[in-house]
Formats: C-alpha cells, structure tokens, sequence
C-alpha cells in the first residue's frame, strides 16, 4: 500500500473511472443501440430479418460487449485496491462475486453468437424450414437474455458490498454508497423477476434499470473527476493494519 500514494493514488482511481465511463458507454451500445433495435419481442420472423439485414451491427454488438467485459477486470482490480482499507476481506468478497458476474456474461456471449449463426449458413438456410429457423434464432437471444439476469444476480451482489465499503470509507461519499446499494437491490430484484415472473420483466426492466445507470454513472464520474483523498485513503490503510496486527496479538 505504502508504494500508491498521492498523485499515484489519484491517477490510479482516474484511470478505473474513466475506464468504467467507458464500460457504461459500451454497454449501452450493445444493449440499447443494437438489441435495443434489432429484436422485435415477440416476433422472431421480424428478428431473425433484422439480423440476417444488419449483420455486422449484431457482430459490432458482440464485440462491444466482450469489450465491456474486458475492462470489467481492470475495473474490479481498481475497486478492490481503493476499497480494501476499509475491509480488506469483504472486498474481497465483492471482488469474487464481480470475477463469477464477469465469468458468466462472457460465457453468454455464446448465445449471441449462436442466435447468428445458423442465418449466416448456407447448410441450415437449405436444410430447415425457415419458421423452425426463425425460432432457433429467437431461442438463443432468449437464453442470452436469461443468462444476462443469472451474471446480474451476482453483479447485484457486487453492488451492495461496494456500496456498503464506499458508506464506510471516509473518502466516498455516503450518497454514493447509498445509490450503489439501491442499484444492487434493483438488479436483484430484476433478476429474480426475470428467472421467476418473465412476464413482468419487459415492463419492468427499463424503469429499475435507472437506479443502477445512475449509480454507476455518479461512481465512475466521481473517479475521474474526484478521485481519492489520498490521506484518508492512507489513514484507513494504517487503520486496518493496526486493526489486522491487533486481531493476531
């Protein structure tokens, strides 16, 4: 800790801000600009001539995605070393919970990639009928959207034990803990929804989505334009190696 100090300390918590405006700005094309456009709910005729007409906006999409995914691990090593004064172990905690999100959104990706697929080929435009086509395709941005709630499940976590860290760290401000908590219940919840009552997600989703884009967004923007109090950092760094050595004396 001794070695991240001042200027480090500030640049260091930047450099995780802007990469995390980034991430957010990624995500949105992803979700908004390209699924947003491309996937008519409901109709997977309609979708399935949506993809087969944009192809390369789909695979764009991909790719931000995976994009996204990338910086998520810069992000949570910058989270974890800004927060672990205050609790070393329950940032950990975060940490680990974030890393199975990650994990779990990468792998989905797949679906994606398989809701493509089958219309890029020449064999399955031959071979199956297209309505049966058409519903493979539906069938695998479903299961991408299923897996998105499942990764989010534990990213809700996430959410809630940084929120809590940031409320207790003295060089955060409080607010921002109290809205990464809210968004961390909005994810949740939204997940559960979506595993258990599918049918009130579409109407749900956009709405409990604010909260979590709100937080996000106050943090991130908090790391670039704020940064760190370095001195506080320092003092609750010292704080939890005294508290560390006096739990093993």
């Amino acid at each position: 800790m001794q070695s991240l100090q001042f200027s480090s300390l500030r640049a260091y918590a930047r450099t995780g801000g802007l990469l995390y405006f980034v991430l957010i700005l990624v995500g949105m094309f992803a979700e908004l600009f390209v699924r947003g456009r491309l996937v008519v709910s409901g109709d997977a005729a309609a979708t399935a001539h949506n993809l087969i007409a944009h192809q390369q906006l789909w695979q764009a999409g991909i790719v931000a995605d995976l994009l996204m995914h990338l910086l998520d691990i810069p992000i949570m090593l910058v989270i974890f070393v800004l927060l672990r004064p205050v609790s070393k172990n329950i940032a950990l905690f975060a940490l680990l919970f974030n890393i199975v999100q990650t994990a779990v959104l990468v792998a989905n990706k797949l679906n994606l990639i398989a809701a493509l697929l089958p219309l890029q080929t020449a064999a399955y435009l031959k071979g199956v009928a297209l309505p049966s086509l058409y519903s493979q395709t539906y069938l695998s941005i479903r299961l991408h959207d299923i897996g998105f709630g499942v990764g989010l499940l534990f990213f809700g976590c996430t959410c809630l034990i940084n929120g809590y860290l940031v409320r207790k760290s003295g060089y955060f401000p409080r607010t921002i803990g109290f809205l990464l908590q809210i968004a961390g219940i909005c994810y949740l919840s939204s997940s559960f929804v979506l595993l258990l009552e599918p049918g009130f997600h579409n109407p749900l989703f956009p709405a409990i989505m604010i909260p979590c884009f709100v937080a996000e967004l106050s943090f991130s923007l908090w790391l670039i334009f704020k940064g760190v109090d370095p001195v506080k950092w320092q003092q609750a760094a010292q704080q939890d190696i005294l508290d560390h050595f006096d739990q093993h004396m």
